[in-house]
This record gives C-alpha cells, structure tokens and sequence, in this order.
C-alpha cells in the first residue's frame, strides 16, 4: 500500500532534514507543509527529499495537516502517516503504525506514549498535563477513559477514512477532535505503542500548561461553530 508521511512544519529549520531522511525509507513519499516558517524550514525539507506545501502565513498545525492530507489524497495515498517535524517520533517504528492497516485489522491507528514504552525526557509537568487532557477529553468530547494519549500527534488513517475526516481546528486542539472525529464515525480505531524522546529544543517547541487552557478554549468555540 502506498503511505504518504504528512509532516506539519512551524520554524523546524534544525531538524526537518532528519526527519525528512528518516522516513523516506520507510514510506513511498514525505509531504512537509512549511506553515509560514520564515527560515528555512522549506529548504531544508526539500533538500532532504521531501514535497513541499507552503502557507504564506502561519496558520497552525491543524491547517497544516489539513493541507497535506489533502496533498498526500491528490498524489494517490493509501495510507496517510501524521508525524510531527521535531525529530520528537521514532520513524523506524512507523511500521508499527501502519501495520494494523495493512493487515485489514482497523482503519485508523494512533500511537500512545503510555502503552508500555516510557517517554524519554518527558518531565512531571507534562505526563500531568497530558492525563489532565485525558480526563477533558473523556467528559466533554466522549473519548473513552480506556484510550491511553488523546493529544498523540503520530497517527496513520487509511484514505478512506481521511477523505471523510471532518476536523476544523486550525491550532492544536485538533488532537482531540480528529480523535473524536474518527471515533465518532464508527470506524475500527486502534493504539499502539510508541517511543517519543523529549530533548530541550521539542520541550521549548512544544505544549505548555497555559496551552491546555487554549486548547479547552478552542474546542469549546468549535462545539459552538458547529
């Protein structure tokens, strides 16, 4: 089956290359939306083999993915892998990702940083924040308790289920709702573990306690919308 990696990239100048020369091998393409970097986020990427989407303006990662998924659709994906620019994911292990949709076991499957793999850095603070957006997700989104990393930004979706997927966050409350989305939609939705390494760069990068607020924010104003 034909997987096409769509990588969201915001000011990831430093490590896109990598990531971009670390999927190739194990995908048939890697797609990087540059969400109006400003550096050389774009370059880099292309260098590094990747397609290129670019936003003139920065408009978040859900827009990006929505971007790409609809890039990786017209070039004839099979399978559609989310990863993040940050170096933060294993791609070696994207294998793990794919294979139930390979199989014919489910249609959609999200890695989960708490399924027998320890994250490598993570501090305190953020497991506590992550369990604490468990929790919101499982009360107002209805994501069962059982369903171990809500906010995963590594998934893979067959195209059937990427061509149906509805999800209009732009910022990062898009976690939630493609989650949401798909489970919601009736179809066969799996985990499966994942190794995710924390160094200080993705920390300084990435969700903040006062970010948690701002998702809530979002997906309230996105219940409202709809």
């Amino acid at each position: 089956m034909r997987v096409i990696a769509v990588v969201p990239a915001y000011r990831e100048s430093r490590t896109v290359a990598r990531v971009v020369r670390s999927l190739l091998p194990v995908t048939d393409s890697v797609v990087v939306v540059d969400d109006g970097s400003g550096d050389r986020t774009a370059e880099e990427a292309r260098k590094a083999g990747a397609l290129v989407v670019r936003h003139c303006l920065n408009r978040g990662q859900g827009a990006a993915l929505r971007t790409g998924t609809e890039f990786a659709r017209r070039l004839g994906a099979e399978i559609i892998v989310h990863i993040d620019a940050d170096g933060q994911h294993e791609p070696a292990g994207l294998s793990d990702i794919t294979e139930p949709i390979v199989s014919g076991q489910a249609d959609a499957v999200f890695g989960s940083r708490f399924m027998g793999l320890k994250p490598e850095g993570m501090p305190l603070s953020r497991h506590c924040l992550l369990r604490m957006a468990r929790l919101f997700n499982h009360v107002f989104l209805g994501i069962p308790l059982s369903w171990t990393d809500p906010q995963s930004g590594l998934r893979a979706m067959r195209i059937a289920v990427a061509e149906r997927l509805c999800f209009r966050q732009d910022g990062m409350a898009h976690c939630s709702e493609i989650l949401q989305s798909v489970i919601r939609s009736g179809w066969r939705v799996t985990e499966v573990p994942v190794l995710v390494r924390y160094s200080g760069e993705t920390m300084a990068k990435g969700q903040k306690s006062t970010d948690a607020l701002r998702i809530v924010w979002q997906l309230i104003m996105g219940a409202f919308r709809q």
